[in-house]
């Protein structure tokens, strides 16, 4: 099983928001079986806690159900677990990196690394602002997370050719 996940600061904006694109990505394609999603943040400050209201309201205008994922702070076994771990920023690349044993690092990217429209290099976050911040993140999300969709689809076919 290839799996992806997904960080930011606290896990109620932005992870989440694309923790719920490209699990609908992944679903739409029938590859649930074979790729596993999650999201996590670098801090407490919110585990436990449901996405934020706003994300999850521009979420489902777009058709993503975010409502059933929960906040949770990343943990040691994550790094081992995951093959592809995407921070939305340069923070949070940073946190990862200082907590990441180093024969792992090669699994942390920015996930806009994986952009083809955009050329911003993080996933600004919206906390702080109204809901057009949080609609810009998912046009930042949807297109990135496609970027990735491909290379996961790449990995798993060649693994089943295989």
């Amino acid at each position: 099983m290839n799996k992806v996940l997904f960080v930011c600061t606290g896990n109620i904006c932005r992870s989440p928001t694309a923790l719920g694109v490209f699990q609908h990505m992944i679903d739409d394609a029938g590859l649930g079986d074979v790729v596993g999603v999650d999201a996590a943040g670098t801090h407490a400050f919110h585990v436990g806690e449901s996405p934020d209201p706003r994300a999850q309201a521009a979420a489902q205008k777009r058709g993503y159900d975010l409502s059933r994922y929960v906040a949770r702070q990343i943990v040691a076994e994550d790094f081992r677990e995951f093959d592809l771990i995407l921070a939305m920023d340069w923070e949070n690349l940073s946190a990862l990196q200082q907590q990441c044993p180093k024969v792992y690092q090669h699994k942390l990217m920015l996930l806009m690394r994986f952009s083809n429209e955009f050329e911003e290099a993080t996933v600004p976050d919206p906390y702080y602002g109204g809901p057009e911040g949080f609609a810009k993140v998912l046009d930042y999300i949807e297109d990135a997370s496609q970027g990735v969709f491909e290379l996961v689809r790449k990995r798993v076919t060649q693994y089943q050719a295989a």
